[in-house]
């Protein structure tokens, strides 16, 4: 119930400031469109195991910055060597993180650097598609999870 009433919140506030009225129809309107969408929205990402700790989280700011600048020199770097060496293909990285938020949360961190793009969550873990999968792309991820693991919290769902 908790996240439910989050999410309505989140999203009635957010009609709120695109449609910049406090008029009682344009509210009401706007109400009913919030339910609407929190209905959907559990339909379609229901609450899950794992949450996330936004402090923590930005605390590891400077790490993924140094980690953004050195990937996207990598990434320029092949794009324009003349013979642009390319080993792309598919890892599976088997990570500890449960599926729901903190699992999602590390797909998302991890797709923000140039290189490597999470395609799917499976039963065996996350499969990324990279740029040179003759690097140590699962290693790399191991390093990631560990650095984010304290903001990254598995748990039970939460509801």
């Amino acid at each position: 119930m908790r996240t439910a009433l989050a999410r309505f919140l989140a999203l009635f506030a957010l009609w709120i400031v695109l449609i910049r009225s406090a008029a009682p129809a344009d509210l009401a309107v706007g109400a009913l469109t919030a339910v609407a969408a929190t209905w959907t929205s559990l339909r379609l990402l229901p609450p899950a195991a794992g949450r996330v700790k936004f402090a923590a989280l930005a605390a590891r700011g400077p790490r993924f910055l140094w980690q953004s600048v050195l990937a996207g020199i990598d990434v320029a770097r092949r794009a324009l060597h003349p013979r642009l060496p390319l080993a792309a293909g598919l890892v599976t990285y088997r990570t500890g993180l449960p599926r729901g938020q903190a699992r999602n949360t590390f797909a998302t961190i991890t797709s923000l650097l140039p290189g490597t793009v999470p395609l799917a969550d499976e039963e065996t873990g996350i499969v990324y598609h990279c740029l040179d999968t003759a690097q140590p792309v699962a290693d790399q991820l191991a390093a990631d999870e560990r650095a984010y693991g304290k903001a990254l919290e598995p748990g039970r769902a939460h509801d």
